[in-house]
């Protein structure tokens, strides 16, 4: 059995550890692709871009292009999309107290789903780079907000409840997403709407990622202010009332906060899965429970994740390019099971 001490040392060792693997991942990422480039220039050519004149080195045009205009933006999107899902993924699992829950489960991806493919269908190209992640916001917020309706009862929320209704909530809008692609005339639109729904960081560009950044940075120093409060609630619904927290505005300010985060990330990276269910599970077999230290062991777990799933998925069939969902379902979908059969072996 560990003790309190050893999740500490263990958590601190994790925190330095998962930072130098984010750095690395990051130059990784950069340098790996159809066109290799070398690490050192990779990073030249960066601090050249922030701090003009730092570096007098050349190099060719279209290595500048392909680490500025297309690799970084792409990494970055995928280290926030990552931490983002990552994080929202542990605090659902902490509100309902069900190791399977995550931004899908509760219909939050669905609801930004069905908000997004709605615009790309029917504005098409005229689609603002404000108004895809706005309108998945609104679709995650609808789909939260039905949850609450169909859930609550005698002014308490039960887990069960919410698992039955989020697992509802997001066959509808599932339903409505693809009565909106069925019923489209235009054929790029809905191709576009497809091959997005299966995820991928290829259209990342440099405006997404100042509002990905701000709303998962503020966002997740949000999430970890509660940290206390939720470790009450896994604790269970008296243990907590008996603390003084009220259990349903905690619930709903939490559920508010994963709808926004989700559905602005779904918004730029479409719908990537099992990130959210996965890695909380992973994180708490080295630092325990205890959400002071899964959540931000969450976030840097979940960029470093993805960030190497978006490797794999434009270098695996070169020059095709593998949505990145794909890959993340063939991942997540053992880990349940996996999961699962964990489970019974306890009940066993």
């Amino acid at each position: 059995m560990y003790t309190r001490h050893h999740y500490e040392k263990a958590f601190w060792f994790w925190v330095v550890f998962l930072l130098v693997g984010l750095l690395v991942s990051i130059t990784a990422a950069i340098v790996l692709g159809s066109v290799e480039i070398h690490p050192i220039h990779a990073w030249q050519i960066v601090f050249e871009k922030l701090f003009e004149g730092s570096f007098h080195a050349e190099w060719p045009a279209y290595q500048q292009t392909i680490v500025w205009e297309i690799r970084l933006p792409r990494v970055l999107l995928g280290a926030c999309v990552g931490a983002g899902l990552a994080i929202v993924g542990a605090i659902l699992q902490a509100i309902v107290r069900n190791p399977l829950a995550d931004p899908y489960l509760f219909g939050v991806s669905s609801g930004a789903s069905a908000g997004a493919v709605a615009v790309i269908i029917f504005l098409g190209s005229s689609v603002s780079s404000f108004m895809l992640p706005f309108a998945a916001f609104l679709g995650s917020l609808l789909a939260i907000a039905m949850v609450f309706t169909f859930a609550f009862k005698f002014r308490q929320l039960e887990p069960s409840q919410l698992i039955l209704a989020g697992v509802s909530v997001s066959f509808i809008f599932s339903a409505i997403t693809n009565f909106i692609i069925f019923s489209s005339k235009n054929r790029g639109a809905t191709e576009s709407a497809v091959f997005w729904m299966l995820g991928g960081l290829g259209k990342a560009e440099w405006h997404q990622l100042v509002i990905a950044f701000f709303l998962v940075g503020v966002g997740s120093i949000y999430l970890i202010l509660y940290a206390r409060p939720l470790n009450a609630l896994m604790m269970g619904e008296e243990t907590a009332t008996t603390l003084g927290i009220d259990t349903l505005r905690l619930r709903q300010i939490m559920f508010v906060l994963c709808a926004l985060i989700t559905g602005v990330m779904v918004a730029f990276s479409g719908a990537i899965g099992f990130i959210g269910l996965m890695l909380p599970h992973i994180v708490r077999l080295f630092v325990g429970a205890d959400h002071r230290k899964v959540l931000p062991l969450c976030l840097l777990l979940g960029a470093i994740f993805l960030i190497w799933v978006d490797v794999l998925a434009r270098t695996a069939l070169s020059p095709e390019e593998l949505p990145v969902g794909i890959i993340t379902a063939f991942l997540g979908a053992p880990f349940v099971l996996w999961l699962m059969h964990k489970k019974f072996q306890r009940v066993r």
